[in-house]
């Protein structure tokens, strides 16, 4: 299993991944909130109005983390900040020590996956709860957790979308009645993996599954599998471009069983000093509200299977959502 990030996979060839976390070890609670206002530390003190400082804005090595950079970095360049891109800095391991260092200035996280590289008992399926205690855990290293996007990149059990209509599967709970009549596309570690095998028993599936194939979670292979019918449900990433290649349909987590992996910026408050923080934070949060799960797929599509450039991808949204001319 491929680690972009410590909850998680990482990029193939076609299909580059953001933060589900087919690999962590929580057990997720309450439901998502909406995106709440940014979490900063009182002690930042802004800078005036006028004072727009160079910033270092990096990434993790996989298309979803450089997509949600470059839009940060449009976004500020728009608003008159001259922008350092360091890109695709390595797994989450790796970036980490480089912000810490003071090398990087703001970098886009999965709050989710985020907090489990520090404490995974903490992780919830409530976005708000899981950017809070990041937050928590970011305080003494002096950085900062602005707003949450309202989408996320999760792990979710998807099927061909004439199975949800002539199955009626639209939500995990429809699962039971038909779970003997399926071919169930399941992840290698699901035996021991609490969010899969766990989050299934959950739902009423008599685990293991009476027919299940044995595919890496999030991987080309998973959802080529499920288009060539070889397999008639697979666990996948939310965001993962092949769900609007091949118009997958998402089950409905409803009884709330995995990590919430809504994305938020991380700003080093030594930065946030020298701005003005009010409104550097309001640019940020107005780019993050625009951020939905279909939007990240579809952007996920136009890098990941049509080729296109993430800077182009990026200003194309930027532009549709007024937020840049």
């Amino acid at each position: 299993m491929r680690t972009p990030r410590v909850l998680a996979l990482g990029l193939t060839t076609l299909v580059l991944f953001g933060a589900c976390s087919t690999g962590a070890s929580t057990a997720p609670s309450t439901a998502p909130a909406s995106a709440p206002a940014s979490v900063a530390p009182a002690s930042v003190v802004p800078a005036s109005a006028a004072a727009k400082a160079d910033i270092r804005i990096g990434s993790d090595n996989f298309y979803e983390s450089k997509l949600m950079g470059e839009i940060y970095a449009q976004v500020l360049e728009n608003a008159g900040y001259k922008v350092e891109r360091k890109f695709a800095l390595g797994s989450r391991q790796e970036r980490i020590p480089t912000m810490d260092a003071g090398q990087i200035d703001l970098v886009a996280e999965y709050v989710g996956s985020g907090l489990g590289f520090y404490d995974k008992s903490k992780i919830s399926s409530d976005g708000a709860a899981n950017a809070v205690a990041l937050q928590a855990v970011l305080t003494p290293k002096n950085i900062t957790v602005l707003g949450i996007s309202p989408g996320q990149d999760t792990n979710a059990f998807v099927v061909r979308a004439e199975d949800a209509t002539g199955k009626n599967l639209h939500k995990m709970s429809d699962l039971a009645a038909v779970q003997d009549q399926i071919t169930w596309g399941l992840p290698s570690d699901c035996d021991t993996n609490p969010l899969c095998s766990g989050a299934l028993k959950d739902y009423g599936i008599n685990y293991p599954p009476k027919k299940r194939t044995a595919l890496g979670a999030c991987d080309v292979p998973m959802a080529q599998a499920l288009q060539g019918k070889a397999i008639d449900l697979a666990e996948l990433c939310s965001t993962q471009p092949a769900i609007v290649q091949f118009g997958f349909v998402v089950l409905e987590d409803d009884k709330k069983t995995q990590p919430a992996e809504n994305i938020a910026p991380l700003v080093r408050n030594d930065y946030l000093a020298k701005v003005d923080a009010a409104a550097f934070k309001a640019l940020l949060d107005a780019a993050s509200a625009k951020v939905t799960t279909e939007a990240l797929t579809q952007m996920g599509k136009d890098v990941a299977i049509d080729q296109k450039d993430v800077k182009d991808v990026a200003s194309a949204f930027l532009k549709a959502q007024g937020l840049i001319p």
